[in-house]
């Protein structure tokens, strides 16, 4: 009886460790380090495009608000456009003229667009989903919960230079992307030096410094 309840115990640990827990999204508001632009972004309703949320209802998407600072120092609308998110991103980072960052899918972080990169004007410069930036077994071996695949675990945020978004995967393996471009760098630690591939096809490892994601 007592391995019995052992093993019960640990398989409702592991139900646990592998469970989902998020809070309603909210109406989100981020600045660019230079505060010349914050955009805003308002929640969808979608959750039936969702994963894990079939039947639910569907409808409005996410929406992304631009501001830019005038010349008397106020904020001034400077673009509107749905979102690929059914929900919202889970996080959006703002670069000092404008150009934004989306990253995930809340509550579905891993699934649908996990990366997506904006001009100031709104206008889409490129998205990826997983399967555009890594093979179906990569994607496997990511850790998966009930609707989340946690492809990465670290920090994200954009570079000083304003031109690149770092985002770190795990451990000495890094993604950059071109904020004008829209262009990827997947890099790792491989014996001993700092290597790069652009593209998931064909991969070609090559020194970051040999890497082009800016225009």
């Amino acid at each position: 009886m007592m391995r019995v309840l052992a093993a019960l115990a640990a398989l409702l640990f592991a139900a646990a460790a592998h469970a989902d827990s998020w809070v309603t999204p909210t109406v989100r508001e981020v600045f660019s380090a230079s505060r010349d632009h914050f955009v805003r972004v308002t929640p969808g309703v979608s959750w039936g495009d969702t994963v894990g949320f079939k039947g639910a209802a569907t409808g409005r998407y996410a929406e992304a608000t631009w501001y830019a600072r005038a010349a008397d120092g106020s904020y001034k609308p400077a673009a509107t456009v749905t979102l690929p998110n059914p929900v919202a991103p889970v996080e959006f980072f703002v670069a000092d003229d404008g150009r934004v960052v989306t990253l995930d899918n809340w509550h579905n972080r891993g699934y649908g667009v996990a990366v997506a990169v904006y001009a100031a004007d709104g206008k889409a410069i490129a998205s990826y989903k997983l399967a555009d930036l890594f093979t179906e077994k990569e994607i496997e071996a990511f850790s998966h919960s009930v609707s989340s695949i946690h492809w990465h675990d670290g920090p994200a945020y954009i570079n000083q230079d304003q031109k690149t978004f770092y985002l770190m995967v795990k451990p000495g393996a890094d993604l950059i992307v071109g904020l004008e471009s829209g262009r990827y760098a997947y890099c790792e630690t491989r014996e001993g030096k700092y290597v790069c591939r652009d593209r998931n096809e064909g991969r070609v490892w090559r020194p970051y410094g040999e890497v082009v994601l800016t225009k």
